[in-house]
């Protein structure tokens, strides 16, 4: 489906551009949110009519966006999980983690801005980009720790994990003693099926 770009979108296009997309991403998300409008004669003729409006508002987010993330920039973020003793979590942090995190520090953050390229699955301190626009990007930390005194530990730059190593300790192995005593008197009768 051929749509017209509404704001800029991260990998299709800038806002005004004519775009190719799968019908469903144009029916299900892009129409619906208001981020384009079907390539049609009538909607080119109403972008062109709007498009100062259009890139006002645009300019107008951007400038937020940019405030918020000087103050949003470089900030650590800690959350208390479960994880076993080489620092694997017993779950993982998602997008929807970090933004509730995000959220109890002050900041207007939706989950869809938390970009994660994959859930987070161990303790440590972990960068998260976060899109306030699709211009404006920032960085922050996510302390992840089983305790506050860990995470405390990981702020100054410790490792937590502790990986154990158990040493199996190999008995001596003696074949003499895998038989035990009720073999002793056969033997010294001779065996079994054999005249004394």
């Amino acid at each position: 489906m051929q749509v017209i770009l509404l704001e800029r979108i991260g990998r299709l296009g800038q806002m005004g551009d004519v775009v190719s997309v799968r019908d469903g991403y144009a029916r299900n998300f892009l129409l619906p949110k208001g981020k384009a409008l079907r390539a049609t004669k009538e909607n080119m003729e109403e972008f062109q009519g709007r498009r100062v409006q259009l890139e006002a508002r645009n300019l107008e987010l951007k400038k937020e966006a940019e405030a918020v993330a000087a103050k949003l920039e470089g900030r650590q973020f800690m959350t208390i999980r479960q994880a076993g003793d080489t620092g694997q979590l017993y779950g993982s942090v998602t997008a929807r983690d970090v933004a509730e995190l995000v959220q109890a520090g002050g900041f207007t953050v939706d989950r869809s801005q938390a970009v994660l390229e994959r859930p987070i699955k161990s303790l440590g301190l972990h960068a998260v980009r976060i899109a306030l626009h699709p211009e404006v990007h920032v960085r922050v930390a996510v302390n992840i720790a089983r305790s506050e005194e860990e995470a405390a530990r990981q702020a100054r730059g410790e490792d937590v994990t502790v990986v154990r190593e158990e040493r199996m300790e190999l008995e001596t192995f003696d074949p003499d003693a895998m038989f035990e005593e009720e073999g002793a008197p056969e033997a010294a009768r001779g065996g079994e099926g054999q005249p004394a």
